[in-house]
């Protein structure tokens, strides 16, 4: 396959090098989709995906309510001009999918060498596409999935590769009977994986299949780099983008991440194996982020794909969306947006939040998972934010950070088990005074950018329409107050990792000083109008603060029951 061509040049599949401009759908909100691919038109977008909550699995659609949605999404996408829509799909599904007669390896698990099965499988899949019959293309991940094809029965199949590149050929063979077209999606916890995914799509004898890979390894993280094995895939790839901030504020905080889209944007299209992006465009629910300041990520990419600066984004989208006499201030208060969020709901370059969610502890994925310093050689970085240190991200950052049960945690072991081979990563609780020094540092950072931003949205208030002031006051006003809670949950919590080793009176002040500023806080956002619903429920935060405050007040069993009396 000869990848090597100019922007437009069809590829050997009939692709041509960044034409695809798409988006995906995961709520199964119907009012919700329909705003979804109203709005698609102006953006020019020709490739619609539907997932998660409309369809996951595509065994979902044989349910009769989830067969309907397919099916007038679908037609609706064709109607208001989008050529390609594509449905999600894992393979294989949950063991006990498959008929008893099938499962005869060892453990019960499935004979990949029986050729009756893969018969009953492609018989399976075809009568699952012909529920939804308009449907275009079918995005399959084939790795993290029920019941692992790596982990069935072969004996001509030798590797985990040969197992997962045969699963891929004979879904494309039903795949190619209809003329649709077929997405891999690739993953990976950690770069071993990744390097056996890749593995298996070289091993895939079809060659009309194309990939989809995020535009971050493993997940998406603002501090990830970029994913350094797309180069390496020698097949048309489309690049996937996480416009609504599943772990950065999911649309309800300050999210205009313009560099963070635009920017990789720019990387990869120069790749010449890339075709074009897909972004996601809300995370459950009401969540959209179309119609809000949040947009602002999806007009990135197809104004960066444009040629357009990111300052040049900034404006245009306030003027568009916000008038030109109030764009100034509007795009200065937007484009703080990667700093809040990175001083936020980041902690010394090391995402800290559940999904989004106040969860510092026991949430051990931040610690381990979700570490940046698994993708680059050079495992450091640099924190302004009022701090301007240079961190290793497991010597300095995990090593002090994490709480000790996530360093004895088998998936520290399994996906960097050489962080502790090399003393990178100790046990015990090793928080002190001068990381918590700047960590308040950062939060003050965050609480302040988010304050900023909000007086520039009261600044121009007489120059925006009610209701778009109404909007972006509210989408400054909640980041002020997830600014606030989280710096004064950071510094309990990490004062109080130092207190239950070294108890003294000004660490239980810190302590205290955070849980007083948080019980105010807490009932602020309870008070608060909610956001639209989605994975992210914002509100529970407070609920979240209230129990560090019973953890620190009343003892943690979880250390030793120690409880800082207010001094």
């Amino acid at each position: 396959m000869t990848l090597l061509a100019p922007p437009g040049a069809a590829l050997a599949d009939g692709s041509s090098r960044n034409s695809i401009r798409g988006w995906t759908i995961l709520s199964d909100s119907d009012a919700g989709a329909d705003e979804v691919i109203a709005s698609a038109k102006k953006y020019k977008v020709n490739h619609l995906q539907l997932s998660h909550e409309v369809v996951h699995d595509l065994q979902e659609v044989r349910d009769p309510r989830r067969q309907a949605q397919v099916n007038r999404l679908t037609s609706l996408a064709h109607s208001s001009g989008i050529k390609e829509v594509a449905a999600w799909d894992h393979a294989l599904y949950n063991l006990t999918y498959y008929p008893a007669e099938f499962r005869t390896g060892p453990n019960g698990t499935i004979d990949l060498d029986n050729p009756a099965f893969w018969t009953w499988f492609k018989s399976d899949y075809r009568q699952m596409l012909d529920l939804v019959p308009d449907v275009d293309s079918i995005i399959l991940t084939f790795i993290e999935t029920g019941a692992r094809v790596e982990n069935q029965h072969s004996t001509k199949l030798k590797t985990a590769e040969e197992k997962l590149a045969y699963l891929v050929d004979q879904v494309a063979s039903v795949i190619d009977e209809r003329g649709m077209l077929l997405y891999l999606r690739t993953f990976g916890y950690y770069p071993a994986e990744m390097e056996r995914t890749i593995g298996a799509i070289d091993r895939v004898q079809n060659k009309r299949i194309r990939v989809m890979a995020k535009a971050q390894p493993h997940d998406f993280f603002l501090t990830h780099p970029i994913d350094v094995t797309v180069p390496r895939i020698e097949r048309p790839v489309l690049i996937e983008y996480d416009t609504t901030g599943e772990y950065n504020g999911q649309g309800k905080i300050a999210n205009a991440l313009v560099a963070e889209h635009a920017d990789r944007l720019r990387h990869y299209r120069k790749l010449p194996n890339v075709i074009g992006y897909v972004a996601r465009t809300d995370r459950y629910a009401e969540s959209r982020i179309t119609n809000t300041p949040t947009e602002i990520n999806l007009f990135a990419l197809k104004r960066a794909s444009e040629g357009a600066s990111n300052s040049q984004i900034y404006l245009e989208f306030a003027a568009r969306k916000y008038g030109l006499l109030a764009a100034p201030l509007v795009a200065r208060a937007l484009a703080r947006s990667p700093e809040i969020v990175t001083s936020t709901l980041y902690t010394l370059g090391n995402n800290n939040a559940n999904h989004s969610r106040l969860d510092y502890d026991p949430y051990c994925s931040s610690y381990h998972r979700s570490v940046s310093g698994k993708w680059v050689d050079d495992p450091t970085t640099y924190v302004r934010h009022g701090v301007n240190k240079r961190f290793h991200y497991w010597i300095d950052v995990v090593n002090h950070l994490a709480p000790p049960h996530c360093k004895t945690d088998g998936i520290l072991r399994r996906e960097a088990g050489y962080v502790l081979d090399r003393g990178w990563v100790t046990p015990g609780n090793h928080m002190t005074l001068p990381y918590l020094n700047d960590i308040i540092t950062e939060k003050n950072h965050g609480v302040k950018l988010a304050e900023a931003s909000l007086r520039d949205v009261e600044h121009v208030r007489k120059l925006l329409r009610p209701n778009d002031y109404a909007q972006l006051k509210a989408y400054f006003e909640r980041t002020v107050l997830t600014a606030r809670l989280h710096r004064a949950i950071a510094k309990a919590y990490f004062a109080y990792r130092i207190y239950v080793k070294e108890p003294s009176a000004d660490l239980a002040r810190t302590v205290w000083e955070g849980l007083d500023e948080a019980q105010p806080l807490a009932a602020q956002v309870r008070a608060y109008p909610a956001p639209p619903t989605g994975e992210w429920n914002w509100v529970i935060d407070a609920n979240q603060a209230d129990l560090y405050y019973k953890r620190f007040s009343e003892g943690w069993d979880r250390y030793s029951n120690i409880k800082v009396p207010r001094p």
